[in-house]
């Protein structure tokens, strides 16, 4: 008797999880090509996703100016796919400090996009009229074909 009861806990436990499994296995699907479904047929050699659109200047920072990386010349020539995430940190000041979440696979792209990541300038988050701290999430891709 003491079987029969665990095997029924056991099944009705495992039913019980299948509707969780299906809805966890759905989230879990996005890729990074997920990120390019809206995008024109051909892209540049590098793009960003995660600058957000800020209508109102109450969600995050507005960048002001976004000088994109260059492929690096030791890079020539090469098939690229590869992308960096990092992390802006906006002070209600507009003064950025960049924090690498992810590197790319390729160093010089790393070292690449945080040049020109330094030379990103932004107006602060608002809240209201009054400037605030903030951050944005960004995805530097590097593609060549």
């Amino acid at each position: 008797m003491h079987y029969h009861r665990l095997r029924v806990l056991f099944i009705g436990s495992f039913l019980c999880l299948v509707p969780v499994a299906a809805f966890a296995a759905a989230g879990d699907e996005a890729t990074h090509a997920d990120d390019h479904h809206d995008d024109v047929l051909e892209l540049p050699e590098v793009h960003v996703h995660g600058l957000p659109l800020n209508k109102d200047q109450q969600v995050g920072p507005v960048p002001k100016a976004t000088p994109w990386p260059a492929i690096p010349s030791s890079l020539d020539g090469k098939d690229l796919d590869d992308w960096m995430k990092v992390r802006m940190l906006v002070s209600k000041s507009a003064a950025v400090t960049v924090v690498i979440l992810e590197p790319a696979r390729h160093r010089e792209l790393t070292i690449a996009g945080m040049t020109a990541l330094s030379q990103w300038t932004f107006d602060p988050q608002l809240k209201g009229d009054e400037p605030i701290d903030g951050a944005l999430t960004v995805r530097l891709h590097f593609r060549t074909r």
